[in-house]
């Protein structure tokens, strides 16, 4: 069982950042990929950036590359979603999600653990 926990959400101006993490519960030496996927409201969840376990692969959804950066800790088993120039169309509850193999997914049912969400709020 794996157990992920988020932080670093919160409320931000327009064009300001926030980092959020997202730390595993128990250390392994199997390769994981992670991602992050958020949700608005009265919309569907929908995949934001993934990373391979090496750290050496990354994937954004459009709406967001250029302004978002994936990066992982796997002495720390932490991954971080670096957001810059926030628009208030970011607005959502972001979740990072775990599954177990190397390369990352751009789907939610790929992964099999999610963290319990963060919400971000971008004041226009």
């Amino acid at each position: 069982q794996v157990q992920l926990v988020e932080s670093g959400g919160g409320l931000v101006q327009a064009g300001g950042s926030l980092r959020l993490s997202c730390a595993a519960s128990r250390r392994t030496f199997r390769p994981y990929a992670m991602g992050w996927f958020r949700q608005a409201p009265g919309k569907e969840r929908e995949f934001v950036a993934s990373i391979s376990w090496s750290g050496g692969s990354t994937h954004y959804a459009d709406s967001v590359k250029g302004r978002f950066a994936i990066s992982r800790d796997n002495a720390k088993n932490t991954v971080y979603l670096q957001m810059n120039s926030l628009k208030p169309e970011d607005t959502a509850v972001y979740s990072c999600a775990f599954r177990w193999g190397e390369y990352y997914s751009t789907e939610a049912y790929d992964y099999g653990y999610w963290g319990q969400g963060t919400q971000v709020t971008v004041s226009s």
